[in-house]
């Protein structure tokens, strides 16, 4: 019983560790990386300024969940880590660059001023590339890379196709209304107004791309097909895609009504639904279809020895999360700001 709790166990509380941080990161970063997307749609300088200073307490920290799923990739499943990185070695230095000039940006732009308008350019690319990187690694993944023996074997470029490409797009429609929402919750003035307008189209382009994601995958990867299809399963499943339409009604209600929590948490709902349908999808596969969770787990020694290390520390990180976001609750004022 001990042996088959740690062959089998462990790779699971692990997977589903490292598949909620990932979950956090895009969720937490989703909506600050959406403000540089959002950044050239305004020329307002006092607007631009609030729209950095409403996530300029949380941005960094947001961080610290990528850290956790890539690490604990690396740590606790380095078979699956060692074929996927090579894979897209070139998506994730990009997303890891943008993600480092975004940064410097937000450091550099108020200390900069006047002459601030190179990192204006570096946040908006930054930002919008980071998102644009995680949905492509996303879609290069989900699309099953090559593999044989187990042992990444395409080129450089196999990550780069249509379906990848779609889900960058997406995921940066994704992030764009998750922003939308953001200003529309935590922002006052002419700037939560813009917001709203913003935010009915990318529903309707994240919509569009949902779409394309649940047909094609279906469609090219008989896996996936006989996953969401084969009875008795189908009626179980069915529920995903109703709860979809459901929480897809409920951010256009709050639009529509300018209720920035509603539509900030729908959006959220909307992620979280995805995130689901992948793990249906992919199930148990760390690399579809090549690696499973038990195939591409380390020594349940190593699991553990770290898993003892991390589990004292999550709730440490959530507790001071939640404390910064309490502190920095309620709406910012044009003029205001913590930078």
């Amino acid at each position: 019983m001990d042996s088959l709790w740690f062959t089998y166990y462990l790779p699971l509380i692990w997977a589903l560790l490292i598949g909620t941080a990932i979950v956090l990161y895009v969720l937490l970063d989703g909506f600050d990386l959406g403000m540089g997307i959002l950044f050239p749609h305004t020329k307002d300088e006092g607007e631009r300024d609030q729209m950095m200073n409403s996530v300029a307490p949380f941005w960094d920290g947001n961080e610290t969940w990528l850290i956790l799923g890539g690490g604990g990739l690396w740590v606790a499943f380095p078979k699956a880590y060692a074929v996927i990185m090579p894979g897209v070695y070139l998506p994730i230095i990009f997303m890891l660059l943008s993600l480092v000039f975004r940064g410097v940006a937000f450091e550099f732009r108020f200390v900069s001023k006047p002459d601030h308008r190179k990192w204006d350019v570096a946040f908006a690319a930054g930002s919008t590339l980071a998102a644009f990187f995680q949905g492509v690694v996303l879609g290069a993944v989900v699309y099953q890379l090559p593999v044989e023996n187990g042992a990444f074997a395409g080129g450089p470029l196999a990550w780069l196709h249509p379906f990848s490409i779609m889900c960058g797009i997406g995921m940066v429609a994704g992030y764009a209304l998750l922003g939308c929402g953001w200003l529309m919750m935590r922002t006052e003035g002419p700037l939560a107004r813009k917001a709203q307008g913003w935010a009915l189209p990318l529903l309707g382009v994240l919509l569009a791309f949902i779409a394309a994601v649940s047909i094609w995958t279906p469609l090219v990867i008989p896996r996936i097909a006989d996953r969401w299809f084969s009875l008795p399963q189908f009626y179980y499943l069915l529920a995903v895609p109703v709860l979809t339409a459901l929480v897809a009604f409920s951010a256009y209600r709050g639009i529509r009504a300018n209720r920035g929590a509603q539509t900030f948490f729908s959006t959220v709902g909307l992620f979280l639904l995805c995130f689901l349908g992948l793990a249906v999808s992919v199930f148990p596969y760390l690399v579809p279809a090549s690696v499973t969770i038990w195939e591409a787990a380390a020594a349940p020694e190593s699991q553990l020895f770290v898993l003892l290390g991390t589990i004292p520390l999550l709730p440490i990180i959530l507790i001071y999360t939640g404390f910064i976001y309490w502190t920095f609750r309620g709406r910012l004022k044009p003029g205001e700001g913590y930078h």
